[in-house]
Formats: structure tokens, C-alpha cells, sequence
């Protein structure tokens, strides 16, 4: 588990910024029922993985076991980590899963389109292929499957929310599919952009209020709110 003297932060809103670097200290978020703990891995790629902690009976999910397996499995320490959630099919998003899981025995989850494709690239199996509003449980707490194509087939984002607590708010773990200023990378891809901006639009700023707080798999985090004004000028520019 983390200690206090490897945060950042220890705080809900108060302290927690989401502003990590490879080889720097993890940032750590305390909800009423689930810790989340971000860090960066990788010099190159600077991939964000998110540990979550239910909070009341110590068990912990991995989002994106993207590199590092010497920085992440630490973060784990004894608590039982009881699936490791990959995002999307792309490499760097998974390259320490092999042997996180090998030490863990976690269970491996991601989008049903992308399962085979992270199975065959990593060796590891995806016990758990996943569709759009499937849930996987974080202890006592659920996190709900949204199902965002085009960065990849079978992207995904995970949400949490905390609305039910006092000053809660949704959670949501967006992979490549959402980041500050713009969706994922579409590769030129128009059709593939039109699907992602579409499924953006309806499944997470159609839904979800403007406190929801998200979390990309590169980079700071944001609120739908602050993104929601750029919308349509994301839609217009075609990236």
C-alpha cells in the first residue's frame, strides 16, 4: 500500500492535483468509499495507471498496467489485487501486464473488440471481455464499462461515481478515448473520429454532469465541465 511519505496528496478535492511524472511520486485521491492512486510510467510515453482501493475491504483494481511493473506492483503491496483493467488494445497500455498479473494472479479485463488483440500482443489471456455497461467490482465499490470505439474497436472508460456521498461527484477513467482539449487520436481516420466524437458526445457529455472528474491515460486530468464548451469546435476541427 502507499504510505504517506510516497504521495503527493492524501486529500479528496484539497490536495489531490492528478500531476504525475515518470519516476515521480504517485497522487493520491481519498473518495469516501475507494482510494485512487495515479502514477506515470515510461520516460517516452509518460502512461498514466490508476490503482483503485476499496476502502473497506482493501481490494484493489489496476487501470492500464502500462509499463513499470517495478513501480506498479509496489503500489499493490499485500492487498489482493483482483483484476487488472486494460483500456484499449494499443501496446503502450499494457506492457506490464505479463508480469503483474503472473505476481498478482489478477484477473484480466478489456473491451470484448480488443480482447484478442491485447491477448495475442501480451501472452496474458483476457479472462474478462467486457461490453458496454458490464460492471467490474472494486471491492464494495462498482466501476460501470462505457464502451467508447474509434480510438480503438473496443476502447473503454470506467466510471465510478460518488454522487451518493457528501460532495461527491462522478469518476471517470477515460483511457486514450478522452484528454484535456480534445478525444483520442483518430490516426487520419475520418470515419474512425466520427464515431469516437459521436460516442464521446452521447455516452459521457450527454450523461454526465460538469463535475465529473476524468482521468486520461496520458497527461493532467479534467471535468466534463471545463471540456463540454469545446464540444463542437473538437467536432468541427476533425481531431
Amino acid at each position: 500500500m502507499v504510505t504517506e511519505e510516497q504521495t503527493s496528496s492524501q486529500s479528496g478535492t484539497g490536495g489531490y492535483t492528478g500531476k504525475v511524472s515518470p519516476g515521480g511520486p504517485p497522487d493520491v485521491r481519498e473518495l469516501e468509499h475507494l482510494t485512487i492512486t495515479k502514477v506515470a510510467v515510461d520516460e517516452k510515453m509518460s502512461n498514466n495507471c490508476y490503482l483503485l482501493t476499496c476502502r473497506h475491504t482493501g481490494e484493489q483494481v489496476l487501470i492500464d498496467a502500462a509499463d513499470a511493473a517495478a513501480t506498479l506492483l509496489p503500489l499493490v503491496g499485500d492487498a489482493p489485487l483482483t483484476h487488472v483493467v486494460t483500456t484499449h488494445q494499443h501496446w503502450d497500455h499494457h506492457r506490464a501486464l505479463a508480469e503483474v498479473v503472473g505476481a498478482t494472479d489478477a484477473t484480466t479485463v478489456a473491451g470484448e473488440p480488443d480482447a484478442a488483440a491485447v491477448t495475442e500482443q501480451t501472452g496474458v489471456e483476457v479472462a474478462v471481455p467486457v461490453r458496454h455497461g458490464d460492471t467490474v467490482p472494486v471491492g464494495d465499490c462498482t466501476l460501470e464499462v462505457i464502451a467508447l470505439a474509434g480510438h480503438t474497436p473496443g476502447s473503454i472508460a470506467l466510471l465510478y461515481d460518488d454522487s451518493a456521498s457528501e460532495g461527491g461527484h462522478p469518476h471517470l477513467f477515460t483511457g486514450d478515448s478522452l484528454f484535456p482539449g480534445g478525444v483520442g487520436n483518430t490516426f487520419g481516420d475520418e470515419a474512425a473520429f466520427r464515431q469516437l466524437i459521436d460516442e464521446v458526445a452521447t455516452k459521457v457529455f450527454d450523461r454526465l454532469p460538469d463535475d465529473t472528474w476524468f482521468y486520461p491515460g496520458h497527461g493532467d486530468d479534467s471535468t466534463i465541465g471545463a471540456e463540454r464548451p469545446h464540444l463542437q469546435e473538437w467536432r468541427e476541427r476533425g481531431w
